[in-house]
């Protein structure tokens, strides 16, 4: 199933209801972010869970990173954010930046890995944000492709590689390039996962700036 994304405001709430209706019976759909495509899923809900992990063929020692509608969205995933990472929240969010924070003890062991921590992003991409507000709630964003292939950049490209996807939000062409980047922010540590769209220099230098807390 693919939708395209309209222009008319009333036809797009529309479209919005029944993305995230579908989300809310545990379908698996691909959506544009502000980097590649990702797998959008209902993150309470196991079924969800396991057929995301099916369709990426995705081993279950790789935890799931979350997509936030609203700032106010942590709360629900997050067991505290540490002062280090509202200092980032700040200076990069909407961005390209997945901050890592303790998780909620009722979270998935499928999310985390057994990990402890939940990976979260407020995307610049407005159309993300959207639909997981039309969801209520985090949705998964983990890149739409199968485990150890290139990320997507089309919709195209996701059905090629995952053509029992339940259904792709098709808004063409997103801008690639690198991933983002993710930190890993516990109390007053910070560690580097993944070097990508945000230069770890630069999440240094906000870091040392008293004037951007």
């Amino acid at each position: 199933m693919i939708f395209k994304v309209p222009e008319e405001p009333r036809e797009f709430d529309d479209f919005l209801k029944e993305i995230a209706l579908l989300l809310k019976k545990g379908k698996v759909g691909a959506i544009p972010t502000e980097t590649f495509y990702g797998l959008a899923a209902n993150p309470f809900s196991e079924e969800a869970l396991n057929r995301l992990f099916y369709l990426k063929r995705r081993p279950s020692v790789k935890p799931i990173l979350l997509l936030l509608g609203r700032l106010e969205d942590l709360s629900k995933v997050c067991a505290r954010v540490p002062s280090l990472a509202l200092k980032l929240i700040k200076a990069f969010w909407p961005g390209p930046l997945t901050l890592v924070l303790p998780a909620k003890k009722d979270l998935s062991p499928l999310l985390t890995a057994g990990t402890k921590t939940i990976g979260v992003r407020l995307s610049s991409c407005e159309l993300t944000r959207r639909i997981a507000k039309a969801f209520g709630g985090p949705i998964t964003g983990t890149s739409a492709n199968l485990s150890g292939n290139p990320p997507c950049r089309t919709a195209e490209e996701v059905l090629q590689q995952i053509p029992e996807i339940d259904f792709v939000v098709d808004s063409g062409e997103t801008k690639g390039d690198k991933p983002s980047t993710v930190i890993e922010v516990l109390d007053k540590e910070v560690k580097l996962i993944r070097e990508g769209a945000i230069a770890f220099e630069e999440i240094l230098q906000v870091l040392k700036n008293k004037e951007r807390v």
